[in-house]
């Protein structure tokens, strides 16, 4: 029922919403517009839903610009534009975007927000006609002033109207805002904040951020986000036991102008909660799955190896298929429950100093029966010199690499070659396994890392993946201070680098965090 309250109060603010907004997916494909955008336009649902966004714009390319600037900035404000309307007329329009992201930081899509500025257009073009004219060309000195002036007057409301109306949406937003000017003084605050916080506005506006740490309900906050409030950042803040809060600051921008900042902070509760309950009950259900797998797994070997008697070979063949089955299952259960240790922050917890080539050689050593069964290729390129031992936790280091391993030999289809490389550098060791496999679609290459996510290439050529791999992959990296990426091309192959950190000095200064 929460739910569904959620979703009549989303659609009902949308379509209150005097901003013409278009919601996009990854490729830019429009998958939603609210009624203002439809009024703008003036075409319907059926008829924007499905297009490119570019289908809305006189200059097809700046559509594609617009998103890629997106992607480096996460925000982009203010860009003029010709929209092309229903009846094919075109309206000077300001353009701004901004990117969607899931709870991990992944970008899922855009909304774009499209102000028309055909009437400022103009009435500035008429405010330069008026000035640059000589007074004898006037038909009258008195008449053109007066004329100037009700154009002020007029443009005047119009900005004092949608002043208010920005007043209105902000009071009544759900989630807490507060607002800075350029040098962080609090400019206003919503009637959500002061409920979330428990303070009143006329104590807090006009306080520089620095001074809010003097006000005791915000001491907490302040700590959390340091001294400073010049970056987008994106942090939570538990004020008590039943309420926890995503704190988002954005700069608020004017072209390269930064005007101020917006604090948001969004109640993130439920999600909390539902999150919590959702891992316990992976954590359990995988538990209780574990000891009558491993029975049936102990079971079948038994009989596959003749303990119990001889059996015949369709018996044979029917027992090994269940046994493979049975292992995609304890497999299954495994990585649910690694994914259930990340989200309770509990993974890594073993570490020590670790010869990472070794390492890397066992897991080569380990594929190459089934490199050889498929036909493919597998290369080691080692370091040129020796490199230093690094801190690891070498059983989830094991799981990593043999993830990113499992991955090259099962997806690389024919005439199959794997390299994976070692090489060292001043500060970080480097690890990578290229493959000449089937690639990754350069549309789906922003989902690669999220919980579940199965590319549509490869769900055709393996049906019992889990989508985990390169989720826990990721997860052991971060976990070790390092970092993954990739980079891919469909049809031709991947290459995955993981870079760790080489510890000089204590190591206690390292295990800080873990």
């Amino acid at each position: 029922m929460d739910l569904d309250d959620l979703e009549k109060y989303i659609r009902d603010f949308s379509y209150f919403l005097p901003l013409p907004v278009c919601t996009l997916n990854p490729t830019g494909i429009i998958i939603d517009i609210n009624q203002s955008a439809k009024e703008l336009t003036g075409y319907d649902e059926i008829t924007l839903i499905g297009q490119d966004i570019e289908f809305l714009f006189e200059d097809k390319e700046s559509a594609g610009r617009l998103l890629r600037e997106v992607l480096k900035k996460g925000v982009v404000r203010n860009k003029s534009a010709n929209l092309l309307t229903s009846g094919k007329g075109k309206m000077a329009v300001s353009v701004s975007a901004s990117a969607r992201k899931d709870v991990q930081n992944n970008i899922i899509g855009y909304f774009i927000a499209i102000f028309n500025i055909s009437e400022l257009k103009k009435l500035q073009e008429g405010l330069e006609t008026k000035v640059k004219v000589r007074t004898g060309e006037l038909e009258g000195s008195q008449k053109a002033l007066l004329n100037i002036l009700e154009d002020v007057e007029e443009a005047r409301k119009g900005a004092e109207e949608e002043k208010n109306k920005t007043l209105a949406i902000i009071n009544n937003f759900t989630d807490g805002l507060f607002v800075f000017d350029e040098k962080n003084k609090v400019l206003l605050i919503n009637p959500q904040a002061g409920d979330f916080l428990k303070i009143k506005k006329e104590d807090i506006i006009g306080r520089f951020f620095s001074e809010l740490s003097k006000v005791a309900a915000l001491k907490p906050l302040v700590e959390i986000l340091g001294e400073r409030i010049d970056k987008i950042s994106k942090k939570e803040f538990k004020i008590k036991e039943d309420l926890v809060l995503e704190i988002t600051i954005a700069p608020v921008m004017r072209e390269k102008e930064k005007l101020g900042s917006l604090l948001i902070l969004h109640d993130i509760t439920r999600e909390k909660l539902i999150e919590e309950l959702k891992t316990e009950f992976v954590s359990l259900a995988a538990h209780q799955l574990r000891t009558p797998l491993s029975a049936i797994k102990w079971t079948v070997k038994m009989i596959l190896e003749g303990d119990l008697g001889k059996i015949n070979k369709e018996q044979r063949e029917f027992l090994e298929g269940t046994y493979k089955s049975n292992e995609r299952m304890i497999n299954l259960v495994n990585s649910l429950l690694n994914v259930s240790r990340i989200e309770e922050g509990k993974y890594i917890s073993n570490l020590v100093l670790t010869d990472i080539e070794e390492l890397v050689k066992k897991v080569i050593i380990s594929y190459k029966k089934e490199s050889q069964k498929r036909g493919t290729r597998i290369e080691f390129r080692k370091p040129k010199k020796k490199l230093p031992k690094i801190m690891l936790d070498v059983e989830k280091m094991r799981i990593a690499i043999d993830n990113l391993m499992k991955n090259a030999l099962k997806y690389t289809i024919k005439d199959g070659k794997i390299i994976v490389s070692l090489s060292g550098r001043k500060k970080e060791i480097e690890i990578s396994v290229k493959d000449n496999g089937i690639g990754i679609p350069k549309s789906q290459q922003k989902m690669i890392f999220i919980k579940f996510f199965r590319g549509t290439n490869v769900s055709k050529i393996d049906t019992t993946g889990s989508g985990l791999g390169l989720y826990i992959t990721k997860n052991i990296i971060n976990a070790h201070k390092g970092k993954i990426r990739f980079e891919s091309k469909e049809n031709i192959g991947t290459t995955f680098y993981i870079t760790l950190p080489i510890v000089r000095g204590k190591f206690t200064e390292f295990l800080k965090g873990f």
